[in-house]
């Protein structure tokens, strides 16, 4: 097959366009903004002249972008995309109904939500990672360059949500009692793993008092709501932030903790910050190296799997997550990978799991070649193929 692959600075670029030279497709890279708007005249008339020279098969995406559906839609090619970011609000896009549309969304329940609605383009797909290129990094004198121990005990790599641009921290005009009643289902959403509620309990004045701190509205083309945009952008945001604070500082203050984030300044107790691990290079060494590696997903992820999840299996680490639904359908708990659901089981399974290292190395190997057997972007790419 022949594609247009719209190239931006997205995870999995190298990993999908080795899997699409292994299955013989030729790939023309079509240099891309992520940051484009949602109708961009100047680049649609360029996508399209470049589409009917090259007569591709289908265009594909990370992440779904309104302006190259227009653009699909026009000369009748299908588009494929592919959503990693959650939340995602350009998938409430009208253009999301166009037949040309065939977007995959790692999270089965938001998935399910739009069947409901009767959207029929929108299809579940759980990420993947690439086990043939993860299997061959094994220079770990790469991380005594960098300073970093040979081996660790517990490691997290992510954002702590720390950085400037939280718009929870810009919510300074809000009423005593808007702020208490956010606190309150804030605290009280961290007590439940596998089902957010956040959207559903923002009561009209609440979103009224917050929108004179920040003012937010959802977009003309869309059909997005303004609850879920305070909900998902805004407070899931906030309870990620504070939750992997809280965690992180619980098991740093019981075990050897590394975590690596892009908040270098971010100090928590009984934790050494390492700064950015490079998403290529680094850290697959650091899951390889670390006994236990830690996921604790963003709150606006209903049930799916996030990519570091897979990203850890596939290099062979062992991961210890929180729960999320679309793990049961592929993975098996205590043998593929071990999951937690409070902050105690966490502190109890990292106690148990230093202990017991045959199990341990047992159950990462298993989730390695799970990941290896089912779960490769070859696999991907076949089952979005299977749509056209």
């Amino acid at each position: 097959m022949k594609i247009i692959f719209l190239e931006w600075n997205s995870f999995g670029n190298a990993d999908i366009l080795e899997a699409f030279s292994d299955l013989g497709h030729e790939v023309i890279r079509y240099p891309f903004s992520n940051k484009i708007d949602r109708t961009d005249a100047a680049f649609e008339n360029a996508l399209e002249s470049r589409i009917r020279q090259c007569q591709p098969d289908y265009i594909f995406s990370f992440n779904y972008f309104p302006a190259v559906a227009l653009v699909c839609k026009k000369t009748d090619i299908p588009y494929i995309s592919w959503v990693y970011d959650s939340p995602y609000v350009q998938i409430f896009s009208y253009t999301i109904i166009f037949p040309c549309n065939h977007i995959f969304v790692f999270d089965k329940e938001l998935c399910m939500e739009f069947w409901k609605a009767g959207v029929t383009t929108i299809h579940y797909l759980p990420m993947a990672a690439n086990p043939k290129r993860l299997d061959t990094l094994t220079d770990f004198s790469v991380l005594a360059q960098a300073g970093l121990m040979p081996e660790t005990n517990v490691a997290f790599i992510g954002s702590m949500y720390t950085e400037s641009h939280q718009f929870y921290d810009r919510l300074t005009g809000i009423s005593p009692y808007t702020r208490g009643y956010l606190e309150g289902i804030m605290a009280a959403q961290k007590h439940v793993y596998g089902y957010n509620f956040i959207e559903e309990v923002l009561p009209h004045k609440i979103i009224e008092d917050m929108k004179r701190s920040l003012p937010m509205e959802p977009n003309a083309d869309g059909v997005e709501t303004i609850q879920y945009l305070f909900a998902q952008y805004v407070i899931n945001r906030r309870i990620t932030g504070t939750e992997r604070q809280e965690l992180l500082t619980a098991v740093g203050q019981k075990h050897s903790l590394d975590i690596y984030t892009p908040d270098s300044r971010l100090k928590l107790p009984g934790t050494v910050n390492h700064g950015t691990a490079d998403y290529y290079r680094m850290a697959p060494l650091i899951f390889k190296i670390t006994k236990i590696n830690l996921n604790i997903s963003l709150r606006s992820i209903k049930s799916g799997i996030p990519l570091r999840a897979f990203d850890i299996m596939g290099a062979g680490g062992f991961l210890l997550s929180n729960f999320q639904a679309d793990f049961l359908d592929d993975f098996i708990p205590g043998e593929d990978f071990e999951y937690f659901e409070s902050q105690q089981d966490l502190l109890d399974k990292i106690d148990y799991y230093l202990s017991h290292e045959d199990e341990r190395a047992a159950i990462a190997k298993n989730g390695h070649d799970k990941v290896a057997t089912a779960h490769t972007y070859i696999h991907r790419i076949k089952e979005m193929e299977s749509v056209l």
